[in-house]
C-alpha cells in the first residue's frame, strides 16, 4: 500500500537538522540542502517551501 508523500526531519552526522521530502514510492525528491542548528530551523525551512513554491514556474534550460 503506497504511503502519502511526507517531509522527514532528521539529524545528520554533524548533528545538524535537515529535512527531506519523500514520495509514496520511497524516493527522496527534495531536501534541505543545508543543515540547521535546531529542529525548529528545519521545520521553518519546510514551511517556507510549502508557502513559497505552490505556483512556481517550471523553466527548462537550453
Amino acid at each position: 500500500m503506497p504511503r502519502e508523500p511526507r517531509f522527514e526531519i532528521y539529524q545528520d552526522g554533524a548533528n545538524e537538522w535537515r529535512w527531506r521530502l519523500v514520495v509514496s514510492n520511497g524516493n527522496i525528491i527534495a531536501d534541505s540542502g543545508e543543515g540547521y542548528s535546531s529542529k525548529q530551523g528545519a521545520e521553518r525551512g519546510i514551511q517556507s517551501v510549502k508557502r513559497s513554491a505552490p505556483d512556481a514556474q517550471v523553466i527548462t534550460s537550453e
